[in-house]
């Protein structure tokens, strides 16, 4: 099972970002397949346009809700794993859980999965330009710090941005 994690912003998004997420599950969709499944933190804010977009799409969705949200309603489809822990602590298990994490642009809690997942050692494909936080990963790429644990990239196409990652987990 290939596991492409998708972390993004917990708030409304722009109509811009809600675009660029669609076009991006599209891709996936249409260039993984069906053997690969997407993991989210949640289903709220973009993180449930992805969620929706994935399943219009026949895409599998594997969602590790924090301990404060786990009890909401997710679609029947989706594979729910309650963790029992708080936000920062469920990103850890979220991220380990993943072959490569894309970003589609958050905040402070998708900049912290971006650091968890490049000090596990998994690829990070950032969406550049979204005018979120995580535009300023730009400014460490290709790598975190000097231990080059993992390729920080970014890309400014969601279509290039599922190619990439379709071909990580296809490596």
């Amino acid at each position: 099972m290939k596991v492409i994690g998708v972390a993004c912003l917990g708030t409304e998004p722009s109509r811009e970002l809600i675009s660029k997420a669609r076009e991006f599950v599209r891709e996936l969709a249409r260039l993984c397949g069906s053997g690969v499944y997407l993991a989210l933190g949640g289903y709220w804010g973009l993180m449930k346009v992805v969620v929706e977009e994935a399943l219009a799409n026949d895409v599998q969705v594997v969602l590790f809700p924090p301990i404060e949200r786990e009890y909401e309603q997710f679609p029947g489809k989706v594979l729910v794993i309650r963790t029992g822990m708080g936000y920062r602590l469920r990103s850890v298990v979220f991220v380990r859980s993943v072959d490569v994490l894309t970003i589609l642009g958050g905040e402070a809690g998708t900049f912290q999965e971006a650091v968890t997942a490049y000090l596990e050692g998994k690829p990070v494909l950032v969406l550049g330009n979204t005018g979120l936080m995580t535009d300023k990963l730009a400014g460490f790429t290709p790598y975190l710090d000097t231990r080059e644990l993992a390729e920080v990239k970014i890309i400014s196409e969601p279509s290039v941005l599922a190619r990439e990652a379709c071909r990580l987990v296809s490596n």
